[in-house]
């Protein structure tokens, strides 16, 4: 068995006997990889966790004062909250177990001490530590990659763009995005700039839908002052201010007809001439268009010129809409809880998975901006510590997918294809009932994996257990 990458842990207890046993059973577990230290009073555990930063944290709640152990919790959940805390009770005291696990205690070991009991916390605890570090590695390989903090997805659709991004943004070529509104075309143009070699200069967007073409030839190549009874000095267009860096336009598919004659010729001799000037400017950018219209089409109607076509598709970047890459839901809606106490000046702890799944089972016509949007009102409206399916709306309680894609995370291979085009009917079930069903659907999904399926649910193995028996489930 291999290494698993170092694990920090500090066990903490009064009782010198059951420190050390925690500490060997931790190091001798299979596979290695932890690195462990003791402490044996708060003040002692408090300095070596500030000095070495431990990954995970097993402390006895009653010490020298009955209140040391929660102290420790709040301290290391402030001090570092990527940390995980076990906390280790008498027997009896499940309910004070159960309150530390509120303040944010990952899990509680109870009294007498059993070596496998130990074990398999920490591995689980280890896990979701590893699992963490790798989401935030990513997350950075990501940024640092492609320079997008906005595009969240590692479906293999989204996995595409990225890499379209990647092996496009170094060149001059012109990119046509194309995509529904609301999957994010602007946070594409935007990358493909930062990931370019201009990404130093201007990056300047413009948005041609419902603009005449009056006020779209003055916004790209601007005016000298008298062109029109209210242009009272000189003013630089788009295209000029965006010299040496990026210009992009969205809705290019809405640009009048005669304006899209204009654009041609300034793509073709790199040069704009302001209004009311005789006198032409030279321009250098990269130029990037984007539209949710099909402009194939929109040549063959002759709406839109075809040689203004086969200009600008230098490239193209097709974005899917939401509804084929329903894998990137939950990881879109955790990005919202994430940014929500900066954004909105509110936090909240996580959603339950049943709202979870109601969300990755709507088909979100909006896409990206109407899940935010959603996510965003849920996060304002919530009354509780985490969204529940109280605070869904209710126009998305009830809604089937409709692409013939499973409605709940996690659905394998092995899955009947068939029943995900059924629709899902959640109008008029209580909570339980949709809980029940919840877990009842991803137990199905994962052949009776309860391991697989509690890291699906987002709740623990021992609360599975208790659900399955509450409401007599056979895997």
């Amino acid at each position: 068995m291999s290494k698993i990458p170092s694990i920090r842990v500090l066990v903490v207890d009064d009782e010198v006997d059951h420190a050390d046993v925690m500490a060997e059973a931790i190091a001798r577990m299979p596979g290695g990889g932890y690195s462990v230290k003791q402490s044996h009073n708060l003040a002692d555990a408090k300095r070596h966790f500030v000095d070495e930063d431990f990954d995970l944290v097993i402390t006895d709640l009653r010490m020298d004062s009955p209140n040391d152990g929660f102290d420790l919790l709040r301290f290391v959940r402030r001090a570092r909250p990527q940390s995980e805390v076990i906390v280790v009770t008498a027997h009896g005291d499940v309910s004070i177990a159960v309150q530390a696990m509120r303040e944010g205690a990952y899990d509680f070991i109870q009294k007498p001490l059993e070596l496998e009991v130990i074990r398999t916390q920490v591995r689980r605890a280890a896990e979701k530590i590893l699992l963490a570090r790798k989401t935030q590695e990513l997350t950075q390989a990501l940024d640092q990659r492609f320079g997008v903090t906005g595009i969240v997805g590692q479906s293999a659709p989204m996995n595409r763009v990225l890499q379209l991004i990647h092996q496009i943004a170094p060149t001059d070529i012109s990119v046509l995005v194309l995509g529904e509104s609301g999957t994010g075309k602007e946070l594409v143009a935007r990358a493909l700039h930062q990931n370019s070699r201009r990404h130093a200069e201007r990056f300047v967007a413009l948005n041609c839908a419902g603009l005449n073409e009056s006020t779209l030839e003055d916004e790209l190549f601007g005016h000298v002052r008298g062109a029109y009874t209210d242009a009272r000095g000189d003013r630089q267009g788009r295209f000029e201010y965006a010299h040496g860096g990026t210009l992009f336009l969205d809705e290019v598919g809405d640009m009048p007809l005669t304006m899209q004659a204009k654009l041609l010729r300034v793509l073709q001799d790199r040069e704009i001439t302001r209004l009311g000037s005789n006198d032409p400017i030279k321009v250098d950018v990269r130029f990037l268009t984007a539209t949710n219209k099909d402009l194939q089409q929109a040549v063959r109607d002759k709406s839109f010129r075809e040689d203004l076509y086969f200009r600008i598709r230098g490239a193209v970047i097709e974005l899917p809409p939401l509804r084929a890459r329903r894998d990137d839901i939950p990881l879109l809606i955790n990005h919202v809880l994430e940014r929500s106490k900066e954004k909105l000046g509110k936090t909240v702890e996580g959603i339950d998975a049943a709202a979870r799944n109601v969300l990755v089972a709507y088909p979100w016509p909006g896409n990206v901006r109407e899940l935010e949007n959603t996510v965003e009102n849920m996060i304002v409206l919530a009354q509780g510590p985490r969204l529940t399916m109280a605070d869904v709306p209710s126009y998305i309680v009830g809604v089937p997918a409709t692409d013939g894609s499973q409605a709940f995370e996690g659905m394998g291979e092995g899955t009947d294809h068939a029943s995900s085009t059924t629709a899902i009917t959640l109008a008029g079930m209580n909570l339980a009932e949709l809980e029940k069903k919840a877990i009842a659907e991803t137990l199905a999904s994962v052949q009776g994996n309860r391991e697989q399926a509690a890291k699906i649910l987002g709740i623990g193995e021992r609360t599975l257990y208790r659900k399955i028996n509450e409401y007599g489930l056979k895997e």
